[in-house]
Formats: structure tokens, C-alpha cells, sequence
């Protein structure tokens, strides 16, 4: 007598095909979508900032403050943009998660990608949100209350935006490369991303490690559209017999 299990039994074929047309919108499109809007807001307040370089935090706080004043509609619309990146970076992780399950993921890897992205999308959010009060005139008229709200917004937008992204990245890429669900150089391409961006919460003990926020964004962003035209939508079943 013998009986076969599989890795990922269906009873039928055509309760499979509801479940894969269930998938939801393509991954690779939503990182496209998220990374060109976060990168509009990049380029359309430095062009209406008339190229004055956006100010760093641990800059002179007349510098800081004379920047936002003479610049509130750049910075109205860098925060507008932001936010709405934060949108499509979610439904990339919960549609990212879910086809990890999907494919027999069982691991932990996918309720990390899934933390991940939404708390990267969280914490984008609110340094949109917050860069928009910035862009307020009773704020500006404040000092002190515009140097703590930029931090605020550093602190979301850089270091807690970029360790979260890279939780996503990990928790995609790990399953990916012993799954075998990604090529395996794009798979460890994402583990090395993955640990600069968790190294970059050292920016919160030392100002010079600020230097690894643009570096883990940017390539993450890049591995993330990569990852979501690359994850496949079906994975082949495999079969193993057991005698009894």
C-alpha cells in the first residue's frame, strides 16, 4: 500500500486558479509605483526649492528655520508625495506576504516582509505628515517647535523608515534563496542590503552613519522592484512517496 503527500495539495484545479487570480496587484508594479513617487518628491522640491539643498538636521538652526520659511511649498509637496508613497509600500508587503504563503512559505520569513513593509510604510507616513506641518505657517513661526519637528521627521523618514525597509528585504530575500524562489545572487544581494540597513540605526548614536540611510534606501528600493517581477506567482509541486 502506498500514499503520496504533496507540498501543496489542492483538491481541485479549479479552486488553485480562484486562488491564484486572488494573488493581488502585481508586486513589481506597486515598488515601481511607491519608489517613483518617493523620488518625485525628491526631485519636485528641490526644483521649487529652486536647488537649495534641503537642510541637514544636525545643521544651525537659523539655517534650518529660514530654509522652511523660504520654502514651504517644496516642502508642502515632498511631504504630500511622501505619504502617498507610503500607500503602495504596504500593499507591496501584504501582497508580498501573502504570495510567500502561497508559494508553501511556512517560515517566519514572510510575517517578517510583512512587519516589515507596513511599519516602513508606517513610519514614511508620518514623516510625511510631518513634513507637511513643517510646511505651516504658525509652525514656522516657532523656532524650537521647527527644529523638534524635523527631527521627528528625520527620525521617521531616515533611520526607522530605512532598518524597517530592510526587514522587508530580509524577510523576502531569506525565503527566497532557500526556497529557491529567487535567483540566488539576487537573493544574497538582498541579505547584504538587508544588514546595511539595519546597520544605519547606528545613525541615532553617531551623525556620521547618516551616511548609510541614502545608500540602504536606494539599492533596497532597487533590489525591491527586482524581487517583485522576479517572485514567481506559482511554485511546481513536488512529490515524495512513503511506503506502508
Amino acid at each position: 500500500m502506498s500514499t503520496e503527500s504533496w507540498t501543496d495539495p489542492r483538491p481541485t484545479e479549479a479552486p488553485r486558479e480562484r486562488r491564484e487570480a486572488q494573488g493581488g496587484p502585481p508586486p513589481g508594479v506597486l515598488a515601481v509605483v511607491f519608489t517613483a513617487l518617493f523620488l518625485a518628491g525628491l526631485v519636485l522640491s528641490t526644483v521649487l526649492a529652486d536647488g537649495d539643498p534641503f537642510p541637514s538636521p544636525f545643521g544651525d538652526t537659523g539655517e534650518i528655520v529660514a530654509y522652511f520659511r523660504a520654502h514651504s511649498g517644496a516642502v508642502q509637496v515632498s511631504g504630500a508625495l511622501q505619504f502617498a508613497a507610503s500607500v503602495p509600500l504596504a500593499v507591496y508587503a501584504a501582497t508580498v506576504s501573502a504570495r510567500l504563503h502561497r508559494l508553501g512559505v511556512r517560515a517566519p520569513g514572510a510575517t517578517i516582509a510583512l512587519a516589515g513593509g507596513l511599519l516602513a510604510a508606517g513610519f514614511l507616513a508620518c514623516c510625511g505628515l510631518v513634513s507637511w506641518t513643517l510646511s505651516r505657517t504658525e509652525v514656522l513661526e516657532l523656532p524650537p517647535l521647527v527644529r523638534a519637528l524635523q527631527y521627528l521627521a528625520f527620525a521617521t523618514g531616515g533611520p526607522g523608515h530605512v532598518v524597517t525597509l530592510g526587514l522587508l528585504v530580509a524577510g523576502i530575500a531569506v525565503p527566497g534563496l532557500l526556497a529557491g524562489l529567487l535567483p540566488r545572487a539576487l537573493a544574497i544581494t538582498g541579505l547584504v542590503m538587508a544588514t546595511v540597513a539595519e546597520l544605519a540605526a547606528l545613525t541615532l548614536l553617531l551623525d556620521g552613519a547618516a551616511l548609510l540611510l541614502p545608500l540602504a534606501r536606494f539599492t533596497c528600493l532597487g533590489w525591491l522592484i527586482a524581487a517583485g517581477f522576479l517572485l514567481p506567482r506559482t511554485r511546481a509541486r513536488t512529490r515524495t512517496r512513503k511506503e506502508a
